[in-house]
């Protein structure tokens, strides 16, 4: 049998600033949907993380519904899914009874019992996200001796595994921190609290576990592997990574990465002011989602706005900072942006464009002084 793995949808998640990825999302997984097809997937895992918020937006539930319907009825792939620590557990898995009659698998909060589907030779079970206070509530006998979250798995692991069938392969859908797995600026669940980080043994007895949480594709080993959010959310080392999905043939175990094609790229670009303002670049760069490493000039506000002319989806500028000649700052568009609503923000903000320091307290308190006046003048206009 083959099986496609995708995780880390994070559907509803908006940049800095408030805009959407939605394009984006609907974009990658009609690649995704189509890729099953293509493949003539029998199955889709998906691994965790499907929203980015508990109680997920409008939009997002619509992208959702439609990608779901076309996956489960329209091309009649079924998809076996699990809860991240993003979603709402309870939410998420409404209806379940309902939804695994069109082929959609979907486990929420944890059971004691697991929750395994069975396709063809192969089991299919279900982990969601889990934390040592609902394990110990699922298995009270054994809630002495959780201590950390990885005897938590160990505890409902070994529990499940009583269950194996004997013959049957066996597929694990997860959403977990491995240790020593590599992290991304995206992961920001991941990179706060390494008390969440558990051993790969956990997991012993499957023949494949198809995890979420981390964004970055990777094999913890031949057994275990994360496919990876199918868009960069962040720059730096995402920016770097190939997006894509796995397809894992049940014969062999042999996995098949396919890369996902992105609506935008996401990129960092580095020069000088005039380098970066003249520079020949194709519409691909000029319309990718762009962090700009100004390495001649402070970043002011006239900058930013000649800049956003030209590259149409600019997120971040990164500048020499005016109190350090060998430092830099970087901010988001959209906070230069919400600094410009703020007459005393932009006040400082020109004074350290034109020169090139921060107004000191009796100039800041002269400026607050003429504004205080000023709006008296326009009270009485």
């Amino acid at each position: 049998m083959i099986f496609l793995h995708t995780s880390d949808w994070h559907l509803g998640l908006t940049i800095r600033g408030g805009m959407s990825y939605a394009d984006d999302q609907k974009y990658v997984l009609n690649s995704i949907a189509e890729i099953a097809k293509e493949n003539e997937a029998d199955g889709i895992l998906l691994s965790g993380d499907i929203f980015d918020k508990s109680i997920a937006s409008p939009e997002a539930i619509h992208i959702y519904d439609d990608v779901m319907t076309n996956m489960c009825l329209e091309m009649g792939i079924p998809v076996y899914a699990v809860a991240g620590n993003h979603d709402g557990p309870e939410r998420v898995s409404q209806l379940g009874s309902l939804l695994s009659k069109s082929g959609f698998f979907i486990a929420g909060a944890l059971q004691r019992e697991p929750r395994v589907v069975s396709a063809g030779d192969t089991d299919i079970y279900l982990l969601p996200w889990i934390s040592t206070d609902k394990v110990r509530s699922v298995f009270p006998e054994k809630a002495e001796i959780i201590n950390s979250l990885e005897d938590a798995y160990s505890v409902t692991l070994d529990y499940w595994r009583d269950s194996f069938t004997e013959g049957k392969k066996r597929i694990l859908v997860a959403h977990a921190f491995i240790v020593n797995a590599e992290t991304s600026v995206s992961d920001r669940a991941a990179e706060v609290g390494r008390a969440a980080m558990i051993g790969s043994h956990v997991f012993h007895g499957f023949d494949y576990v198809a995890l979420g949480h981390l964004h970055g594709p990777q094999d913890v080993n031949e057994k275990i592997r994360y496919s990876g959010s199918p868009i960069p959310y962040s720059f730096g080392k995402e920016e770097k990574q190939e997006k894509s999905v796995t397809l894992i043939d049940t014969d062999t175990w042999e996995k098949k990465v396919i890369p996902l094609p992105q609506l935008h790229k996401r990129m960092t670009l580095k020069g000088t002011f005039e380098e970066l303002m003249n520079a020949e670049y194709e519409d691909e760069v000029l319309d990718a989602y762009v962090r700009l490493e100004v390495l001649d000039t402070f970043v002011g506000m006239d900058s930013v706005a000649a800049f956003r002319e030209r590259y149409r989806n600019l997120l971040e500028i990164s500048g020499k900072d005016v109190e350090r000649e060998d430092a830099r700052i970087t901010m988001t568009v959209g906070e230069l942006e919400e600094k410009d609503t703020d007459p005393e923000a932009v006040f400082m903000r020109y004074c350290e464009d034109m020169l090139e320091e921060e107004p000191k307290k009796h100039l800041r308190d002269l400026f607050k002084e003429a504004l205080k006046d000023y709006e008296k003048e326009v009270e009485t206009r």
